[in-house]
C-alpha cells in the first residue's frame, strides 16, 4: 500500500498531528524524511506559502511550491490556488524570520519528487489507485494522485453511461478510485475510471423485468430516450413528448437482453431534478490490485466492449 496520498488525506490523522506538535517533532520528521500535511494559510507578496502548523507558521518558498516552479514550467496559480487548502511537504530546515522567530522551512516540491520516485514511477498499467477530484472541465476531471500531483480522467473514461459534464458524476473534493491506463508523451500518468464500475451483467443483476425504477435521462434521440439506471448501465425507452436530458425519470423495465446488451424501458414519468443535486455515491466492483483486461460485454454477446491494459492497449 502506498505511503503517498492525495492532499487532504493526511491532515487529520493522529500521526500527522504528532509531528506538528513541536519544533522537536518537526526536526524528527525532517530526519526521518516524513511527508506531512497542513493548511496553507497565506500566499504572500513573494508568492511564498505560509503554512499553519498549529504552534507556529512554516514557509514554503516560491520555488519549492511544486515541481516545475523553479524553471517556470508550472505557473504561480499552482501556489496561489492552495491557500486555505491542505498541502503536503517535507521539512527541510529552519530559519529565523524578520521578527526573530524560528520558522520551519518546508518543501512541497521535494514531497512531490519523493512521491513520484517512490510511488508513481512504480505504477503499472491496470493498477487501481486512490485519487481526489481537484477540478472539473468539460473534457474531463483533474485528480490529485499523490502530494498534489495531477492527472486527468477524460470524460469518455468516467463511465459507460455517457454524461454531458463530469459534474454529472463527481464533485470537487470527492475521493474516488481510478485505474492507470499508461503514460503520455511527457511521461505523465493517464487514468480511466469506468472499468471499476462493473460490467453489463454485474449492473443488470440489480434489475428485473416488470420493475419500475428510478433513472436519469441522459439523451433524447428521434428513435428513443436513453435513461441511465446506474453509471455503467443505460436503457432505451420509446420517445415521449416533453422529456429532456438531465431530468429524473421513473421507468418500467420491459426486458433485459444480455446477448444484445439491451435494456428496454417505458418512461412512466419524468421531472426536473433539484438544482445542482449532489452526485450519488459510487459503487465500485474493483477497489484494488491490478487488472490486465476488463470485459464489459456479457459472455456470448456479439458486440465486444472491453479495455486492455499494458503494451497491447
Amino acid at each position: 500500500m502506498s505511503n503517498y496520498y492525495p492532499e487532504g488525506r493526511l491532515r487529520d490523522s493522529w500521526e500527522n498531528a504528532k509531528y506538528l506538535g513541536s519544533y522537536q517533532a518537526l526536526q524528527d520528521a525532517m530526519i526521518q524524511g516524513r511527508v506531512l500535511e497542513a493548511r496553507a494559510a497565506v500566499c504572500d507578496a513573494n508568492h511564498d506559502l505560509l503554512v499553519d502548523l498549529g504552534f507556529c507558521q512554516g514557509v514554503i518558498h516560491h520555488d519549492e511550491g511544486a515541481i516545475g516552479m523553479e524553471d517556470g514550467s508550472t505557473r504561480d496559480i499552482a501556489i496561489i490556488s492552495r491557500v486555505n487548502k491542505p498541502v503536503s511537504f517535507l521539512v527541510t530546515g529552519f530559519e529565523v524570520d524578520t521578527t526573530g522567530m524560528v520558522r520551519p522551512v518546508l518543501s512541497r516540491r521535494q514531497a512531490q519528487l519523493r512521491c513520484r520516485e517512490e510511488y508513481l514511477d512504480t505504477l503499472r498499467p491496470g493498477d487501481i489507485i486512490d485519487a481526489r477530484i481537484t477540478h472539473l472541465e468539460a473534457f474531463g476531471c483533474f485528480v490529485d494522485i499523490g502530494c498534489g500531483i495531477s492527472s486527468l480522467i477524460p470524460i469518455d473514461a468516467i463511465s459507460v453511461s455517457r454524461i454531458t459534464h463530469p459534474s454529472d458524476r463527481f464533485q470537487v473534493g470527492m475521493d474516488i478510485k481510478a485505474v492507470v491506463k499508461g503514460r503520455d508523451e511527457q511521461g505523465r500518468i493517464t487514468l480511466s475510471h469506468k472499468e471499476l464500475l462493473g460490467s453489463w451483467e454485474e449492473n443488470s443483476r440489480q434489475f428485473h423485468p416488470g420493475e419500475t425504477v428510478s433513472g436519469i435521462v441522459r439523451s433524447v434521440e428521434e428513435y428513443g430516450v436513453f435513461v441511465e439506471l446506474t453509471p455503467n448501465l443505460a436503457g432505451l425507452a420509446e420517445p415521449r413528448p416533453g422529456v429532456r436530458p438531465g431530468q429524473q425519470a421513473s421507468v418500467y423495465i420491459k426486458s433485459l437482453i444480455p446477448e444484445r446488451m439491451k435494456v428496454k424501458l417505458v418512461i412512466i414519468d419524468s421531472f426536473d431534478a433539484p438544482a445542482a443535486p449532489a452526485p450519488e455515491p459510487l459503487r465500485y466492483y474493483l477497489t484494488g490490485g491490478n487488472i490486465q483486461r476488463w470485459d464489459y460485454s456479457p459472455a456470448g454477446c456479439k458486440k465486444q466492449v472491453y479495455t486492455t491494459f499494458g503494451p497491447e492497449d
